[in-house]
């Protein structure tokens, strides 16, 4: 199944350039225009000039955001900035993290995995991608023939032996370790053993690969691979990846809720009685706008999680205050494929469309949604009556997303969050 191979990563010299929480950033996709500013602004050499540069209205074709990436790149190899390293490595990776008060540290490993087509059932995707970032993602691989981020992979490692392994191997090996502006410790061990990196080749041999995050970088990567083969080429067959045991006590997954806004005619009575078809309705709380929100959203979604392990259950704020618990009459799903199973999937069937008429089109154009992970955010926005309701979910479970995948299915948008994201500039691939 898998193939990985050990690579000769590009990282930052420090001796040059210090501390590393002033040169990494979020993924980019995470990213807006007042954050890539404050990343340009607070080192010269921040991986936001490879990774995600600005554009300008007077870009040309030779001109570009991904032109200047790619000089920026050469100057800084050429000028010790980025060094490559002497031995592959495999590159055992730590980040320690808050979440509910309590300390959490999921553990991964960064290496290189041979790009093989969906069909080949070897790299399984969850989600559906679309052209607009593909394109903007090959134009850069083009550019500076480099992986600066990592896809995000999942393995499925009961025994937990490949974590075993790498653990063992990292008291002999060079340690790297920062502190983010969240206050979440990195820890990179660069990992250069050849029999080490031979055993967790062997052992990943038979396992699958589950995309978590990452799917358009993983489609850009086998595209630009064939590309390549096209014209002749060879040496683009790996794409860099981090890859976590879904047995991993530390692997997260976030609940994204829906805000809903711009639903003409809209009655909250009338939705109300449409749901009592397929929902027990229960009403919880109700929340005023000068009360404690973050302490209301927190505990409304205790609740939530609890009955969620009952069976199916959303929870809904209303304008007046008012906090339902919608309890699905039949319990868990049992029919159907994993993907029309999942919460998202059944709020979106039985609750936004069929009730609200925001179908495919409506969630394309993102007129009548708001995605947040913020539960606070939520209910503010609409006790502010900035939207006319919102529904809570519970996290998609790690087994539902691989569950997925192993059937060839796809989930909803904004279905998953692996919380914390990766971080980029830790390790970059240059072919």
């Amino acid at each position: 199944m898998a193939e990985l191979v050990a690579f000769k990563g590009v990282r930052y010299n420090q001796d040059l350039v210090g501390d590393l929480r002033e040169l990494t950033t979020p993924p980019y996709d995470v990213i807006g225009e007042a954050e890539q500013q404050m990343y340009y602004d607070r080192h010269p050499n921040n991986i936001i000039r490879l990774e995600f540069g600005k554009i300008y209205p007077t870009d040309t074709e030779d001109d570009n955001r991904y032109t200047r990436a790619a000089d920026y790149l050469r100057q800084w190899l050429e000028s010790g900035i980025l060094k490559k390293e002497e031995k592959p490595a495999f590159y055992l990776y730590e980040q320690e993290f808050s979440l509910n008060g309590e300390r959490l540290t999921r553990t991964g490993f960064i290496c290189g995995v041979k790009l093989a087509d969906y069909s080949e059932r070897v790299v399984l995707p969850h989600e559906e991608t679309l052209a607009k970032p593909k394109e903007d993602r090959l134009k850069l691989m083009k550019a500076c023939l480099a992986n600066f981020s990592s896809i995000f992979g999942l393995y499925r490692d009961e025994e937990q032996e490949i974590e075993g392994i790498l653990r063992k191997a990292k008291d002999e090996a060079e340690k790297v370790e920062f502190t983010d502006d969240l206050g979440d410790v990195h820890r990179l061990w660069i990992i250069d053993r050849e029999d080490v990196i031979k055993q967790v080749q062997t052992l990943m041999a038979n396992r699958p690969i589950y995309i978590a995050d990452g799917h358009h970088r993983y489609e850009t990567a086998l595209h630009f691979k064939r590309e390549m083969e096209a014209e002749g080429k060879s040496g683009y067959d790996y794409v860099m990846m981090t890859l976590v045991n879904v047995y991993d006590s530390g692997l997260v997954v976030l609940p994204t809720h829906r805000l809903v806004k711009n639903v003409t005619n809209f009655s909250a009575e009338k939705l109300i009685a449409g749901l009592k078809e397929d929902f027990e309705l229960e009403l919880v709380n109700r929340v005023e706008i000068n009360s404690d929100l973050k302490k209301a959203a927190e505990d409304f979604l205790k609740i939530l999680a609890e009955k969620g392990e009952q069976g199916q259950a959303f929870g809904l704020c209303f304008q007046d205050g008012s906090l339902y618990l919608l309890i699905n009459k039949e319990g868990k799903p049992a029919s159907g494929t994993a993907a029309e199973r999942l919460d998202v999937s059944v709020l979106q069937q039985k609750i936004l469309e069929k009730h609200l008429s925001i179908g495919a089109g409506e969630r394309e154009k993102e007129t009548n949604l708001i995605y947040t992970r913020d539960e606070e955010f939520a209910l503010r926005a609409v006790l502010e009556k900035q939207c006319q309701l919102c529904f809570f979910l519970n996290p998609t479970r790690v087994t539902e997303v691989t569950d997925v995948a192993d059937e060839n299915g796809k989930m909803p948008q904004k279905s998953t969050y692996f919380y914390p994201k990766l971080i980029t500039g830790l390790v970059l691939n240059c072919f």
